[in-house]
């Protein structure tokens, strides 16, 4: 990872997730906020990337300074960090608080599919840009 300021460059690797990123994505409690807050309505559906245990810390330790789509219900808070992949796709990485997963699992959102849009694979190597660390909530 690169610090410069309050960028931040963290290199990752795609992998295949467990499809569950496309029902959260598509309820109506997120899409609204996502919206509002990110400017564009998200594909229902997430990007998942491999970082290493050391970015998944630095992340881990940016918790209090990112944005927060709110949940109802059953449905918990999501925080976020806008983010560009690979220096041109403008989109969010996401950090659902209720649900368990690995740290070193990126969830990224754009407004379009990413796999079909850039042809990604399994495998491909990413980069996710973070433009500023701190987000107005």
């Amino acid at each position: 990872m690169k610090t410069e300021g309050n960028k931040m460059e963290i290199k990752g690797i795609i992998v295949s997730g467990t499809h569950e990123g496309s029902y959260f994505m598509s309820l109506d409690v997120y899409q609204g906020e996502f919206k509002e807050k990110l400017g564009f309505k998200p594909f229902p559906g997430t990007l998942n990337l491999e970082i290493s245990k050391k970015d998944a810390k630095s992340l881990i330790d940016l918790r209090e300074h990112m944005g927060i789509i709110k949940g109802s219900g059953k449905f918990g808070d999501v925080k976020f960090l806008p983010a560009q992949l690979n220096r041109e796709i403008s989109g969010a990485i996401l950090f659902p608080v209720k649900t368990e997963h690995s740290d070193e699992i990126l969830e990224f959102v754009a407004e379009e599919n990413l796999r079909k849009a850039y042809h990604f694979k399994d495998g491909d190597p990413t980069t996710v840009k973070i433009d500023e660390v701190r987000f107005i909530k």
